[in-house]
Parts: structure tokens; sequence; C-alpha cells
């Protein structure tokens, strides 16, 4: 099963991701902050991250550039999720190499179509 990096800095968004992707077989690999998601998808190489927007230092355009920028063995794709809902964020996440965004609270079936999409599982 597809192994899902989660960048987040909020401990009850972390465990709702967490909740889900388990229960549907994803192995999960966790970042509480920009700077640490970027350097575990370069070591780790997951089949996809769930990126946040807002985090400090570090936040989750500027991670999503950084690990587009750097990838090497493979393309790793990026999904943004937030609770920024404005054309412009959508925008800015795609010209940062995200290739989808979703808005907070996610809509499991939507996550999990997503995850299917970009990992080649059928969810």
């Amino acid at each position: 099963m597809a192994r899902i990096l989660v960048v987040d800095d909020s401990a009850t968004e972390m465990f709702r991701f967490k909740e889900i992707l388990s229960q549907h077989g994803y192995e999960v690999l966790e970042a509480s902050n920009g700077a640490d998601g970027v350097t575990l998808a370069l070591v780790e190489q997951p089949d996809l991250v769930l990126m946040d927007v807002v985090m400090p230092e570090v936040n989750g355009y500027q991670a999503t550039r950084q690990i587009v920028r750097a990838q090497q063995q493979k393309q790793i794709p990026v999904v943004m999720v937030s609770t920024k809902d404005q054309a412009v964020d959508r925008e800015w996440a795609t010209r940062q190499g995200a290739v989808e965004y979703l808005i907070k609270p996610v809509d499991e079936q939507q996550l999990l179509d997503i995850i299917a999409r970009y990992t080649h599982q059928v969810s």
C-alpha cells in the first residue's frame, strides 16, 4: 500500500489524517512543520504528500516548492490541504507545484479518491 507523508502543525488534523489513512491501509509518515516535511519527503520518498499551508517558519507553499524542485528519484505529488479557500490560494498552490488543493475539514471520500488517483491505488 502507498506511503503518505502528512505535514501539518495541528495535532488534531494529524490525528484525523492518520485515522482515515490507516483505516484504508496506507502507511503514514508524519512531519509537524514544513522544514521537517521537506526533509522527510526527500529522504523517505513517499508516494504522496498532504501539505498544510499555514505553518510557522516554512509554510506549505515554501515546503511544496522545495520538494518539487529538489526531487531526484521520482515525482512526489503534493496535495495542499488548508482552511484557506480563496482562488488566489489555489492558484499559488498550483504555481508552487501542488497537484491538488483540498479544503479543511476534508471530505474523506474526496481525500481517498485523490490519493488513489495519484498513487494508482483503488480506494
